[in-house]
């Protein structure tokens, strides 16, 4: 069964026409959706799923507490060694999502480093990721870790300064890149 990581910007609440459309497809093919648990784009999302009656969705949850499951259904508990609720403690849910998703579809408003770092991950992967990106009300789908650097020259260049700084982004692109020639060898 085709699995998809859906995820997004906490900043983003609400899914236009488009977004709907994209997700309407997801639910007439069947696919398995797996979802976080925050505020913002996951709850955006779950809300639309449950409104819908669609099934097929696991929401992914830290440590035994679910923040949102709005259609009650089937839960991943990720645990971390972590005491800190930051940055790195929510990231270990996210990366067990990617590492179990066929695909990726973000919601990404060119702030999020949550989300870039899920989109960075899946690419590293080897997986597809459909990015919507709100500020331009438009997608991307990206199909490796080069393609983000298009996407990327549509941000602020001193906020992809400081992706690059926390996320090593150049860095992870140029492994990619590196073990997807490899692999073509």
């Amino acid at each position: 069964m085709t699995k998809v990581f859906f995820g997004g910007s906490r900043k983003l609440t609400r899914l236009d026409r488009a977004i709907r459309e994209r997700a309407n497809n997801i639910v007439a093919k069947g696919f398995e959706v797996l979802i976080g648990d925050a505020n913002g784009a996951d709850k955006a999302m779950q809300k639309y799923l449950a409104e819908k009656g669609y099934k097929n969705v696991i929401v992914f949850c830290m440590s035994g507490t679910c923040r949102n499951n709005l259609g009650n259904w089937q839960t991943k508990i990720v645990t971390s060694n972590r005491n800190k609720k930051d940055f790195s403690f929510f990231a270990a849910k996210d990366k067990e999502m990617g590492e179990k998703a066929d695909y990726g579809f973000m919601l990404w408003d060119g702030l999020s480093k949550g989300t870039l770092n899920n989109i960075i991950n899946l690419l590293q992967d080897n997986k597809y990721v459909l990015v919507y990106f709100s500020p331009s009300k438009e997608f991307f789908t990206l199909k490796s870790p080069s393609e983000l650097e298009n996407l990327l020259r549509k941000c602020d260049p001193v906020k992809v300064q400081r992706f690059n700084h926390t996320l090593r982004i150049s860095e992870r692109i140029i492994n990619a890149n590196t073990q997807r020639h490899l692999k073509l060898a």
